[in-house]
């Protein structure tokens, strides 16, 4: 269930948990079967990112998203064309949920020329105007000044706009990110900052690295309301970012939405885990997979039967088995790019 902060000056009015727990569970069948096809296909281009990987096609650094799906899933659901979306390292959801081609993203892993950022960003860094998509960086925590300030753009042109500013409960305890809470609550920019908390940033466990463990409350000091949300459920997470972006739209100021979410892999693919036992995975797993307590649903409810959700599995394997044969086939960027993209043109 989701849980407003303590913190008064800004709080949206208090909502029953019998409310509260309706609107989660609003969502239409025809929607519960897009967010079952939407997670399935991040989760299976992270597995086929994580094979090429082990061949030694993607180099560099590659963090997966497998376990944290529904948080992009949802999120993406409930925002309009105009919004604009920024996040850190652990990205490649992110462009999938907001309708980048999974082509040019596994092309850009690859460090091929159809990449969209033409090879040159890798896993960390890449971009899409078209789609409002403002990266993948690598800098832990950087991003959410950088939205902050497409925030600022939203409401000095006025356009209705919100971004969506992403980080995880590693990153969170940088020093920057509460300058930017700061400036944002003074100025009432409209966005939404969205904390993954996956319990590890890194190898360490947030109750070692963080001195109040429930996230939605760092911007209880300056004014901005908070919530927790359960991650591993689509439709509560599409429900929370709708109360968010009504409250940005609205003039209020920011909003921060605590995720509470699991990466079933290590944090990059050089991380063995050893940090946590396999039976803590496999018990979260079991119990709370996003996609198999949305399978469930879909069952419960009499929505499909296993024979469609399987034909979508198998057309989503034929998505990512394209992208994985575009990407290979995509040559690398001539050695002149290295100085092409350095400074934009005023």
């Amino acid at each position: 269930m989701a849980r407003a902060t303590k913190s008064a000056a800004k709080k949206p009015a208090a909502k029953s948990k019998k409310s509260a727990s309706k609107k989660s569970n609003d969502a239409s069948p025809e929607e519960l079967i897009e967010f079952y096809r939407k997670m399935l296909l991040i989760r299976r281009f992270e597995e086929k990112a994580g094979q090429l990987y082990g061949m030694g096609l993607i180099g560099g650094f590659c963090h997966l998203y497998i376990g944290q799906e529904a948080v992009v899933v949802g999120m993406k659901a409930a925002s309009k064309a105009h919004d604009t979306v920024i996040t850190s390292y652990r990205d490649h959801g992110h462009m999938i949920a907001y309708d980048m081609d999974p082509k040019g993203v596994m092309a850009e892993l690859t460090g091929r020329r159809g990449g969209y950022s033409k090879g040159k960003g890798g896993s960390m860094h890449m971009f899409s105007r078209e789609k409002n998509f403002f990266g993948g960086h690598g800098i832990v925590g950087a991003q959410m000044p950088l939205g902050t300030g497409l925030a600022f753009a939203h409401k000095y042109k006025n356009d209705g706009g919100v971004n969506h500013a992403y980080c995880g409960d590693g990153a969170i305890n940088q020093g920057q990110i509460y300058e930017a809470f700061n400036m944002a609550s003074l100025w009432k920019l409209p966005v939404v900052y969205v904390i993954e908390n996956n319990k590890y940033g890194m190898g360490t466990s947030i109750e070692r690295a963080s001195a109040v463990t429930d996230l939605y409350k760092r911007g209880d000091s300056f004014g901005i309301p908070g919530k927790q949300v359960n991650g591993m459920d689509v439709v509560e997470v599409r429900a929370a970012a709708e109360e968010a972006n009504d409250w940005c739209r609205s003039g209020k100021g920011p909003f921060i939405l605590e995720m509470k979410t699991y990466r079933y892999r290590g944090h990059s693919m050089s991380d063995p885990a050893k940090y946590r036992s396999k039976e803590e995975v496999a018990k979260v797993r079991k119990e709370t997979d996003p996609i198999d307590m949305l399978r469930d649903r879909i069952f419960s409810e009499k929505i499909s039967d296993e024979a469609a959700l399987k034909e979508i599995d198998k057309q989503v394997k034929v998505v990512v088995t394209a992208a994985a044969e575009f990407a290979q086939q995509s040559q690398e960027p001539d050695p002149s790019e290295l100085f092409t993209d350095v400074y934009a043109t005023a």
